[in-house]
């Protein structure tokens, strides 16, 4: 196959240029891949505006859905919705299972003859993420390789959390456990050939509960960053003084921006004066956050810029001089690679996503036991770069090196070796009657 590009079929739901978060990360990993492979993207009707535009040749499947379903969809965005943010992730993905299913049954009818019929050299489904969805077209590819994910979820609250798990509804977590009766679920994870985890907790916990066995699972973290997004810090000169503090993502109370909030308010006086903090996002917690800063007498050093549109946040992260984002309950966590990626020192909790993301080295990763210890571990990691400008040049330097490993070129080539070898088991597994 060395003499031409593998021919892909990608099966994302979700994918959008113009959208954020997953319809996003799904169309950057299109995007990357289609410049290495022969791609046929699969995706439904409502991204085909945002993705004309963009447009150049390749091949791409609208899946319409019916109006009943069309209908449905509105009226649950519009329940679980409020200001933007989803806000029960539990109920709203079981409600999803029925617009996924419209989907996947039209996926199925346009898409699994050509498969069946070898046209395609892999077929991967890349969205949604959680992993709780079935995939029929996975039936067809007897003879193809199945590919499914990077999948990410099912991510507890740490111990000492529990009460912003409350306030998140995680009591319906219990319905993660529902997934398995889900028809055709299970049978999914069976025939997958390749199943990506998009974290090492999400690859431990299918490991266990599908009984993956090493070679048909791998970690492959579910973000990337844009080429054009790196930036070194050659200004980031060594040195004592104040800093800029940046927390960037939605304001609801699993991210923990108050926490920052409180950290930067307890920071001694003579650090506090020559430092400030930027609060990038907006959500249902800003007016509560904005309350905080002004009773702890820090609202003039605390700015709010509200809802940044993507393309516009780095000139917040290349301002800035310590990215702090202490969520507890992160599957992906986006906003760690970008900030790394512009040489920030992140400091983060050790629990999902984010921290895989920041090795020793590239920054600090807290273990989140309880709010008051991570609020003082956050303030000592703060004050210590903010008085250590060599300490900060160094830990910069790391940063942008390891998010080097998560540019989505290199992503997209790492994904035409899982290919690759999927491809060949396939082969291999089939000669020998397997």
């Amino acid at each position: 196959m060395a003499d031409r590009k593998l021919k892909v079929l990608l099966v994302a739901h979700e994918c959008n240029p113009e959208s954020e978060t997953v319809p996003l990360l799904a169309y950057n990993l299109y995007k990357s891949l289609s410049r290495l492979a022969d791609v046929t993207l699969v995706t439904h009707e409502r991204n085909r505006a945002a993705l004309e535009k963009s447009r150049k040749g390749e091949e791409i499947g609208y899946m319409r859905e019916s109006p009943l379903l069309s209908r449905y969809y509105v009226l649950m965005s519009r329940f679980f919705k409020a200001d933007g943010y989803i806000n029960n992730w539990f109920v709203f993905h079981a409600a999803y299972q029925a617009i996924h299913r419209g989907f996947d049954k039209e996926v199925e009818r346009h898409f699994a003859g050509r498969v069946r019929s070898g046209e395609y050299d892999v077929v991967h489904a890349i969205t949604p993420m959680i992993p709780r969805y079935p995939y029929r077209i996975s039936k067809a590819c007897q003879k193809t390789p199945f590919i499914l994910g990077p999948v990410n979820g099912g991510l507890p609250y740490p111990k000492g959390f529990r009460e912003i798990g409350k306030r998140e509804f995680s009591e319906l977590g219990f319905l993660r456990e529902l997934t398995r009766f889900i028809p055709g679920y299970m049978d999914t994870y069976r025939r997958a050939d390749k199943v990506l985890a998009g974290s090492t907790h999400t690859l431990n916990f299918l490991k266990e509960t599908h009984h993956l066995s090493g070679g048909r699972i791998e970690l492959f973290f579910e973000n990337g960053v844009e080429k054009d997004f790196f930036h070194t810090r050659e200004d980031n000169k060594g040195g004592a003084g104040g800093v800029n503090i940046l927390f960037v993502g939605r304001l609801v109370p699993y991210k923990c921006a108050d926490m920052v909030v409180e950290a930067f308010s307890r920071l001694e006086p003579d650090v506090l004066s020559k430092s400030s903090l930027t609060i990038v996002g907006d959500g249902p917690e800003r007016h509560s956050l904005e309350a905080q800063a002004s009773r702890q007498g820090i609202a003039g050093k605390v700015r709010f810029t509200g809802w940044v549109e993507h393309g516009k946040i780095t000139a917040h992260y290349r301002k800035a001089d310590i990215f702090c984002f202490p969520s507890v309950r992160e599957f992906g966590g986006a906003v760690v690679l970008e900030a790394m990626a512009n040489g920030l020192p992140c400091i983060v909790v050790r629990h999902g996503g984010i921290g895989d993301y920041v090795t020793p080295g590239a920054g600090y990763s807290i273990e989140p036991i309880s709010r008051e210890q991570v609020i003082e571990e956050l303030r000592e990691k703060i004050s210590m770069l903010a008085e250590d400008g060599g300490l900060r040049k160094r830990i910069s330097e790391n940063a942008y090196e390891e998010a080097k490993k998560h540019e989505w070129g290199k992503k997209a080539e790492n994904l035409i070796r899982i290919y690759e070898e999927a491809i060949k088991n396939k082969d291999e597994n089939r000669l020998h009657g397997v």
